[in-house]
């Protein structure tokens, strides 16, 4: 049975999650079994459990280019943003905080932002240009004597274009203002250095780079603090109570020393899989829109719109194609994506944008495969107009 053999999956949603390396899952089985002592217990089992958490931490530090102490597990990204948004507000005072971000963020950080907004603090969400990039001089006029955090992402969920991370970094260093950026889609994809972009605090999603589903970290640069989300005992140096899940921080920390140990490789061949896959599907679908910026953008991310067409629809077509419509958090929503609307994109090209994300496990047959049943479906779809 090759890749091209009808009715065998293709899987072009790694946006929306991956596969668990299967080092990562190597390295989650001994707590599975007999290590089940608690990290923080003084007897041979917790201490080869705190030994495991400690590995873990030192291979994602590993892969961030940043301290061990730096490092708190968390269960996701949207708890590591969550930390970030309402750990440096004062309840007392709401009104002297003042975030900055941007209209393409992740719900984990607008929903977050909203919230702090009706307790009374300002929030200032930034527009982007058509490729949907902020402007660093907006961030910069943005900024007021009472701006406490700015926060934009690394890279979008939906388009993968990049954001200018250092330029804004930069930025907030000159108005001694801190900055955080969401990096859930960025790690395990691009280099991601803490000092190259020189942010205060990073958040990391494990799912999103071959690890398990479920555990996170929230990167915060020695010298910062916060107050905790959750309040208990003193795990993760006190920011972050609760026995610390061995198995998943364990899986996590052996995704990050695999992804460290490939990613030239995988920028590579993601690139040339997805270059070939824009090649295919713009020569075989007129009026084919691009959304998001054509270079500056995640190597395995193609976001495309058939204008006049529904998403939704054209997959539903395709039961063999794995992919989504935009963010798997509100896949197949009939309305036009909040990514894209903020780029200007018109609905009646917006509503027909398939968002065909590849990984490590896709090979140049099943990109060709992928285009060609797309096209056809399209083509029939366009038919029966």
């Amino acid at each position: 049975m090759t890749d091209k053999t009808p009715g065998v999956p293709i899987y072009l949603d790694h946006n929306a999650t991956t596969p668990i390396d299967p080092e990562a899952v190597e390295a989650m089985m001994p707590y599975l079994k007999g290590e089940f002592g608690n990290p923080s217990s003084g007897n041979p089992l917790g201490r080869r459990a705190k030994e495991g958490v400690e590995q873990a931490r030192m291979e994602v530090a590993a892969l961030l280019g940043c301290q061990l102490g730096e490092i708190i597990f968390t269960s996701g990204g949207s708890e590591s943003n969550n930390m970030v948004l309402k750990g440096l507000i004062n309840f007392e005072d709401p009104a002297e905080f003042h975030v900055i971000t941007s209209t393409i963020e992740h719900p984990a950080i607008l929903n977050p932002a909203l919230f702090l907004m009706e307790l009374g603090a300002k929030v200032t969400i930034l527009p982007v240009d058509r490729l949907g990039q902020v402007d660093p001089d907006d961030v910069r006029k943005a900024i007021s004597s009472r701006t406490t955090l700015i926060t934009l992402m690394l890279a979008n969920n939906e388009t993968g274009t990049l954001q200018p991370i250092r330029e804004v970094s930069q930025i907030a260093k000159d108005h001694n203002v801190l900055f955080h950026t969401d990096t859930a889609q960025a790690v395990g994809k691009i280099e991601v250095d803490i000092n190259d972009l020189g942010v205060d605090f990073l958040s990391v999603a494990g799912h999103k780079l071959y690890g398990p589903k479920g555990v996170g970290v929230l990167y915060m640069r020695s010298g910062c603090s916060l107050t905790p989300l959750i309040h208990g005992a003193a795990q993760e140096n006190g920011m972050r109570a609760g026995t610390e899940n061995v198995v998943l921080a364990a899986g996590l920390g052996a995704a990050c020393r695999v992804a460290k140990g490939r990613l030239e490789e995988d920028f590579e061949r993601n690139c040339l899989l997805r270059n070939r896959l824009q090649e295919l599907l713009f020569e075989g679908i007129n009026g084919l829109v691009l959304n998001g910026h054509g270079e500056k953008r995640l190597p395995n991310t193609l976001n495309v719109s058939v204008p006049g067409l529904e998403g939704g629809k054209i997959l539903d077509g395709l039961p063999t194609i794995m992919a989504s419509t935009g963010a798997a958090c509100h896949d197949r929503t009939i309305k036009l994506s909040h990514v894209l609307s903020a780029m200007s994109v018109p609905p009646e090209v917006g509503m027909g944008a398939l968002r065909l994300t590849l990984g490590r496990s896709n090979t140049m047959e099943q990109i060709e495969e992928a285009a060609r049943l797309i096209i056809e479906r399209v083509k029939g779809m366009r038919e029966e107009k």
